[in-house]
């Protein structure tokens, strides 16, 4: 028997609806799943047969994608509330943020200028710092305070320190040629 496919990503799993998730039972799930609907599974049957197992597989594999990723994951979270936390219209960051990103940005091209591998793992090391704290400010807004503008707030924080966090993945990769 199919699972329901029109079922929320969480629901797909058989998980609670939270962002506090608990990985290894997702990746159970994921297997689980996509072990029931693979196309090789469908290949002897009708083209008809082949394409749906093909559009099951391929949901199957966004939703582990958006769950598995906490930035994702909080932002479905939040549209599940019907709130579009990355909307472009939503750009409010707090001065501080924004200087903090600033600051990460100037460090990581002058240690890419200097050649500073040192340098740029202290800026690593600061991200993820901010990148966890964001992360447990999300699981109490959404999971225990049902804060759910304070959440997006943090949504929009962490995209910023993902795209500062590519910044800095292709600074290590010139630091490394």
């Amino acid at each position: 028997m199919l699972p329901d496919f029109k079922a929320n990503h969480f629901a797909l799993f058989g998980l609670p609806a939270r962002f506090e998730l608990d990985g290894a039972a997702l990746d159970v799930a994921f297997r689980q799943l996509q072990a029931q609907v693979h196309p090789d599974r469908f290949a002897h049957l009708s083209e008809a047969d082949k394409r749906a197992s093909l559009q099951w597989s391929t949901r199957v594999n966004e939703a582990y994608q958006v769950l598995k990723s906490p930035l994702m994951r909080a932002a479905y979270l939040l549209q599940q509330q019907g709130i579009d936390a990355l909307a472009p219209e939503n750009t409010q960051l707090p001065a501080v943020f924004l200087m903090q990103q600033i600051e990460w940005r100037e460090a990581i091209a002058g240690a890419r200028k200097d050649a500073d591998d040192v340098a740029l793992q202290r800026v690593e090391a600061e991200m993820q710092t901010m990148a966890r704290r964001l992360q447990a400010d999300l699981a109490n807004a959404l999971d225990v305070r049902q804060d759910f503008v304070s959440a997006a707030q943090r949504v929009r924080e962490l995209k910023f320190i993902d795209k500062i966090r590519a910044e800095l993945d292709e600074a290590f990769v010139a630091l490394d040629r």
